[in-house]
């Protein structure tokens, strides 16, 4: 791994950007992992079909707290359209998230193993299970 990314992802979980308690918030979840602990709660705001703040809690490793600061600074003051698809069934709206696996390995920019993705993966899952 590049001295650079490394850094980074030492920065991010050093000081997460978003992280806190968000009153008010529109939609609040869960999320953890029972292989080695990681915890996030997860928590939007959404107006006008956009997500106007979010914020997440929890405890996690270095890789879980990056990955989630990272994700939650790019989709942050996005209009929802930027990173789902708009799903209506019974007259009732929800949003599937179009972001995978590839982009958020490709936010960290460093290689993780098949033991660490899905702690890489946990705050793609919370946000998936938010805008369900």
């Amino acid at each position: 791994m590049s001295s650079i990314y490394h850094d980074i992802l030492l920065d991010h979980y050093k000081n997460p950007r978003n992280f806190g308690n968000l009153k008010n918030a529109n939609k609040k979840t869960t999320i953890s992992n029972p292989v080695c602990g990681d915890k996030i709660n997860m928590m939007i705001r959404l107006k006008g079909g956009k997500i106007k703040d979010i914020k997440f809690s929890g405890q996690g490793c270095v890789i879980s707290t990056a990955s989630t600061s990272l994700l939650t600074e790019y989709i942050k003051n996005k209009p929802l359209t930027t990173f789902c698809k708009k799903v209506v069934r019974d007259k009732k709206t929800s949003y599937m998230v179009t972001l995978d696996k590839d982009f958020i390995l490709e936010l960290l920019n460093i290689h993780i193993g098949p033991v660490r993705l899905k702690c890489a993966l946990l705050p793609l899952e919370a946000l998936k299970k938010l805008l369900k």
